[in-house]
C-alpha cells in the first residue's frame, strides 16, 4: 500500500490515542497520579516535622521541598515510561506491522510521543491538582498561582525527559539497551551533572568555570526546572541560596522557557532523523 506523502494529523491523533488508552488501561496514569498526590500532600503538611511543626507551613516551604523531590522522581518515571516506545515495538515484531500501514515514520513517532505526553500530563495535573485542591483553603491567590506554575514547569521537565526517552528508544537495538541508556541519562542529568560542575569549582578554587557555570546549568533540563521555581518566589530563592550563583538575567522565565522548549524539541528532532 502506498504511503501518504503529506503528514496526516488524524493518523497522529489515532496513534496518540492508542498510546494513551494503553497507559490508562494498565493503570499507569492512576498509579503515577496517586504517587504525586501522596507526596505533595505529605510534604505540604508534614515537611517541617523535623523542626517539630506539623501542618501547612506556607507555599514557599512546600514548593522548595517539592522541587527537590520532583527533580529525582519525574525524570525516572518518564524515562521508564518512554524507553520502549519504539524499541519495545521492534523487539515484539509489531514495528514492521505498524510501518506497513498507511502511516509515515514521523506520524508514528510523533503520535507515540504525544500519547505518552498526554498520559504524563493527565497523571501530573491530576496528582498535583488533587494536592493543590486540598491546600487551596489555606493559601491565597498568589500562592496558588506559584503552585500552578510549579506544576506546569514540572510537566515541561517531564516532557523534556520523555523526548530523550523516545530518542533513546529509537537508537537502541533492543529494550535492554534502551533501559540501560535511560538509567544512564537519569544518573547523568540528576546526579552526575551538578556534582561535576561543583567538583570543578571546588577543585580549582572557583578559578575555572565560575563565570560560565550559570550558563552551563541550561544544559540540564532538571537545572532549568530548579532555577525556574527557585527564582519564582523570594522565599524559595532564600531557602535554596542560589541568588548569588545565577544572575537575574539568566533567571528570566522567558529564557528558561525557551531552554526547556529546546530540550523538548531537540531530542525529538534527533529521534525523527534517526528513525527515518
Amino acid at each position: 500500500m502506498r504511503r501518504p506523502a503529506r503528514i496526516s494529523p488524524r493518523q497522529i491523533v489515532l496513534v496518540a490515542a492508542k498510546e494513551l488508552r494503553e497507559r490508562i488501561r494498565d493503570f499507569w496514569v492512576l498509579a503515577v497520579a496517586l504517587v504525586f498526590a501522596a507526596f505533595a500532600l505529605l510534604i505540604a503538611y508534614f515537611g517541617a516535622a523535623q523542626q517539630g511543626a506539623i501542618g501547612f507551613r506556607g507555599i514557599e516551604v512546600t514548593i522548595a521541598s517539592l522541587t527537590s523531590l520532583v527533580i529525582y522522581l519525574i525524570p525516572v518515571i518518564v524515562l521508564l515510561l518512554g524507553y520502549d516506545a519504539v524499541a519495545g515495538e521492534r523487539e515484539r515484531g509489531s514495528l514492521d506491522l505498524l510501518l506497513s500501514l498507511p502511516l509515515t515514520r514521523f506520524e508514528l513517532l510523533l503520535g507515540k510521543f504525544l500519547g505518552l505526553a498526554a498520559a504524563l500530563a493527565v497523571s501530573t495535573l491530576a496528582g498535583f491538582g488533587l494536592a493543590g485542591a486540598a491546600i487551596a483553603h489555606q493559601a491565597d491567590a498568589a500562592a496558588l498561582y506559584h503552585y500552578a506554575r510549579f506544576v506546569l514547569s514540572a510537566l515541561a521537565m517531564g516532557m523534556a525527559f520523555l523526548s530523550m526517552a523516545v530518542m533513546v528508544s529509537v537508537m537502541a537495538a533492543d529494550r535492554a539497551r534502551a533501559s540501560g541508556a535511560a538509567i544512564a541519562l537519569w544518573f547523568f542529568f540528576v546526579l552526575v551533572f551538578d556534582l561535576g560542575l561543583l567538583g570543578v569549582l571546588v577543585f580549582t578554587g572557583g578559578r575555572v568555570g565560575g563565570d560560565v557555570l550559570p550558563y552551563l546549568l541550561l544544559a540540564n533540563p532538571a537545572d532549568v526546572f530548579r532555577i525556574l521555581n527557585v527564582f519564582g518566589m523570594e522565599g524559595v530563592k532564600t531557602l535554596y541560596g542560589l541568588a548569588t550563583v545565577v544572575p537575574p538575567a539568566l533567571a528570566d522565565p522567558w529564557v528558561l522557557g525557551a531552554a526547556m522548549l529546546a530540550w523538548i524539541v531537540a531530542p525529538l528532532a534527533i529521534a525523527t532523523w534517526r528513525f527515518k
